[in-house]
């Protein structure tokens, strides 16, 4: 029924773009902000072939359609696209095309490309420009489907927006704004054009909640010397958050004036915009005037790196949100096989544990807890009308975390709850040895993520496997669970940019083992890049752990381990249960001790 309700809104697109004359639509997986999540407004792509995954590229023409999306996905697009009408196209596999390499080899000379260009990048568009320059294609991209397809339609979010303490914060918006215009100029630039939402609720120390668990709202900021102007919905400001920012001389606009206010702009003035996130309606309005400056936002790299306050509330965050998955696991391991417990039980006792901690504001995504074959489902997520129930065998996938009064936490452990194969305790002892052999890293400064990743991938290698996906990323601080632009990944993105590891950056830490149909195992920590000793050849860098979760040794298999992996091991498990055990009841701590090896 599905499949003939995706098959009947792809016939209602190809019939918009018959009367328009449009070839070929684009539909990425966006907001007018290039966000990685979306509110459901945005959710176009999912409308139109109904894949949920958070990242892919919907590409519709006139007797057919693809999607394109990344390794996280594969097994889930597959299941979701089936029936449809749509291809499947595995980015970075041998012999699939990139979506400007299928065009440029499909598309026929003078036909036309069409999209939103509020919601493709800058840099995505120019890409399209390029590949497709030798067909002079004509590119449509004033105009929406959705806008006349989509009948029901969420409403555009429109959520709560509050200033953040200061005393949270660490540091306050003038000084914010300061170091960012110090970054513009050097840049060369008269101005800066903000759109990325969770730089833009950094600088201005708000948040919202457009974003399901991303505390970020729909705005826009425009940077001077002189000043700040913030678009946004002035309705969603509560009266705190008003007065906040007209006491930082912010001036307050509304969202939707942002557009005309750069199209009135002197011609003389230098706008740095970064084509990474302003959609490409945007850039145009100001590069057909020759007023851009390309260049990465300054906020980014600002944000990344935590200042000590940050840090000092992270490091006491951590350990309640350990605290509260260490007693998720306890609970977990005790009732298995005595009550039902299903993924979505699993997941809402996991959630209920987390709401006790007094800080707690929300989740940082929904939980993914994923039993036997369905863990090996990336991004998998159970819904009341598909979920498994657990019995005492094979291990349970829980990916999650939770945004605090303090910070925002990712953690993910794969738990044994009953008999496991040879095969399956040789991968998650792997995977441990992986997890734990970045944990111990020691480099020097000036290496980026990509220096490093080997040394998580290296047991897996060395076994002829590997995860489709990066090793890790930045978490931010009550904010995006994704943060850039550091990250822990071995494959070189032309054009993507690597970033050096600085202190005060953190990065998550979870290698995988990913078996269709039968299992996956990821285990995830957060850790903080910190200097080390300097000396005569240079600064020495090490992390620092966050998280602190025991490894369930009831899947290890010393044999597969290094002399150095198992000092590792009982070291951590040690710390664990001596950070932890202090806020257990006598049978959960008794239960730890012997879980971590200890006792």
């Amino acid at each position: 029924m599905q499949n003939d309700v995706i098959r009947a809104r792809l016939e209602a697109l190809r019939d918009w773009m018959r009367e328009r004359e449009i070839d070929f639509y684009m539909i990425p997986t966006a907001d007018y902000h290039s966000s990685e999540y979306v509110n459901d407004f945005f959710k176009v792509r999912e409308y139109f072939c109904g894949f949920t995954g958070s990242a892919g590229t919907l590409l519709v023409w006139d007797n057919g359609a693809g999607l394109w999306t990344d390794g996280r996905y594969f097994i889930q697009a597959d299941r979701e696209l089936e029936g449809t009408g749509v291809d499947l196209f595995r980015m970075q596999d041998e012999g699939v095309p990139t979506i400007e390499k299928f065009l440029k080899d499909k598309m026929k000379e003078g036909q036309t490309l069409g999209f939103d260009g509020r919601v493709v990048s800058a840099g995505d568009g120019k890409k399209y420009e390029k590949a497709l320059a030798d067909l002079k294609v004509r590119f449509y991209c004033t105009e929406e489907p959705a806008d006349s397809l989509w009948t029901d339609r969420p409403g555009f979010p429109a959520g709560k927006i509050w200033a953040l303490d200061e005393k949270l914060a660490g540091e306050n918006v003038e000084e914010k704004l300061e170091r960012t215009f110090e970054q513009v100029e050097k840049a060369g630039a008269d101005a800066l054009f903000l759109t990325k939402l969770d730089d833009l609720m950094w600088l201005f120390n708000i948040r919202g909640c457009d974003v399901e668990c991303n505390p970020v709202a729909m705005c826009y900021g425009y940077i001077e010397k002189d000043g700040a102007v913030l678009f946004i919905n002035r309705k969603a400001l509560d009266p705190q958050a008003a007065d906040f920012l007209k006491m930082k001389n912010v001036r307050v606009e509304e969202y939707d004036d942002a557009v005309n206010f750069l199209s009135k702009l002197s011609d003389d003035k230098k706008v740095l915009l970064d084509p990474r996130y302003a959609g490409y309606i945007v850039y145009r309005i100001l590069a057909d005037r020759r007023m851009v400056v390309e260049g990465k936002n300054p906020t980014e790299l600002l944000k990344a790196v935590k200042n000590p306050v940050e840090l000092a509330r992270m490091e006491k965050i951590y350990l309640k949100d350990s605290v509260a998955v260490t007693k998720f696991i306890y609970w977990i391991k005790t009732n298995i096989g005595k009550t039902e417990i299903t993924e979505l039980s699993a997941a809402d006792y996991l959630e209920k544990l987390r709401r006790s901690i007094p800080e707690f504001l929300d989740l940082s995504f929904p939980t993914i807890a994923g039993y036997r074959a369905n863990a090996a489902m990336m991004h998998y997520e159970a819904t009341p009308e598909s979920y498994a129930v657990l019995k005492p065998e094979g291990m349970l996938l829980v990916d999650s975390g939770g945004q605090y009064l303090g910070g925002t936490t990712d953690v993910t452990r794969t738990i044994v709850l009953g008999a496991l194969t040879e095969e399956e305790k040789r991968h998650y002892t792997a995977v441990a040895a992986g997890m734990l052999q970045m944990s111990a890293a020691k480099w020097l400064h000036g290496c980026t993520g990509r220096n490093l990743d080997i040394l998580a991938r290296q047991p897996l290698w060395n076994m002829g496997i590997d995860y489709k996906c990066g090793t890790g990323h930045g978490v931010g601080y009550i904010l995006n669970v994704h943060e850039g632009p550091q990250s822990l990944r071995w494959r070189y993105a032309e054009g993507a940019g690597e970033t050096v590891l600085e202190a005060g950056m953190d990065v998550t830490n979870e290698p995988g083992v990913y078996i269709e149909g039968s299992h996956g195992i990821r285990i995830e920590n957060v850790m903080v890049a910190e200097n080390g000793e300097k000396n005569e050849y240079g600064q020495f860098m090490h992390f620092k752990t966050l998280t602190w979760v025991p490894i369930d040794m009831e899947a290890i298999d010393e044999a597969y381990l290094t002399p150095d992996q198992k000092t590792w091991l009982y070291d951590y498990q040690r710390k664990v249960y001596e950070k932890v055990s202090p806020y257990l009841t006598p049978e959960e701590a008794e239960w730890l001790k012997k879980e971590t090896g200890v006792g």
